[in-house]
């Protein structure tokens, strides 16, 4: 199937590695130019590298850090110069610190609302006008099954990801008329770095081991396992594509089945 994908010009942020890595490399194999951003300036080089391989018409990278606001802007700057303008933007981040509803703190609730919610937004915020000039854009939130079903362990992230489906909801419908869609690309239990700490968490207070909650995670999946991140990718692809044009303000979930509700 192609997707439309040649030639269009994409950033993701995080796309070093876990979720937007497998992002990046399904736009890659489509024939995509990639920006790719995050800290870790050996990772990104190496994953250049392989994107290319893959079929990327263009690999840059952007070192960037989703805490300030000052180096959204840089990256987006950056993004256009080199590509010449993003049609997809892949919003993507580091999750925030284990924890349940009792033990957030006010110091970890204000600092992850600037990179969960502030720097996407700003970034969104600052592409959008291109996107709805020449009728056609694409954003795609990294998003959690917990914005549509808590996770007790994981009450930041529940918390400040679904500011973010609410943004997201509200935009989508002003911009979709121009042509710009936007959605939520969830996850369930996708053998990442995130899970392997989240395992650890669980592990450290079962007496278990880490290999042992994962195992458990994945009995708890209706496939009976956890995902992989390249079964992940290719949708986020697909939202990309032509193929995703009548598809917008939505939660598209890769969970295995996880999320028994039918809404």
């Amino acid at each position: 199937m192609d997707l439309g994908l040649k030639g269009k010009r994409a950033l993701v942020m995080g796309g070093a590695k876990g979720l937007g890595r497998s992002i990046a490399d399904a736009l890659a194999a489509e024939g995509a130019v990639l920006t790719i951003s995050g800290r870790d300036v050996a990772a990104m080089e190496k994953a250049a590298g392989e994107l290319k391989a893959l079929g990327a018409q263009g690999v840059m990278t952007v070192a960037a850090d989703v805490s300030s606001s000052a180096e959204m802007d840089k990256l987006a700057d950056a993004a256009v110069k080199a590509m010449g303008g993003v049609d997809i933007l892949v919003l993507n981040h580091g999750g925030p610190p284990v924890c349940t509803a009792s033990e957030m703190t006010e110091e970890n609730l204000v600092k992850w609302f600037q990179n969960i919610v502030v720097s996407p937004i700003r970034i969104t915020m600052k592409l959008m006008p291109a996107m709805r000039a020449q009728k056609f854009g694409r954003v795609i939130v990294v998003g959690s099954s917990g914005m549509h079903h808590p996770i007790p362990t994981l009450a930041l992230s529940n918390t400040l990801r679904a500011s973010i489906w609410a943004w997201l909801k509200t935009l989508s419908a002003e911009v979709a008329a121009d042509g710009v869609t936007m959605n939520i690309l969830a996850p369930g239990s996708i053998r990442t770095d995130r899970i392997t700490q989240t395992a650890a968490v669980r592990a450290e207070k079962a007496g278990t081991s880490v290999d042992a909650e994962i195992a458990r995670a994945g009995k708890e999946v209706p496939i009976g396992r956890v995902g992989e991140p390249g079964e992940y990718g290719p949708m986020g692809a697909f939202l990309a594509g032509t193929t995703g044009a009548y598809i917008t303000g939505t939660m598209v979930r890769v969970d295995g089945g996880r999320v028994r509700s039918m809404l």
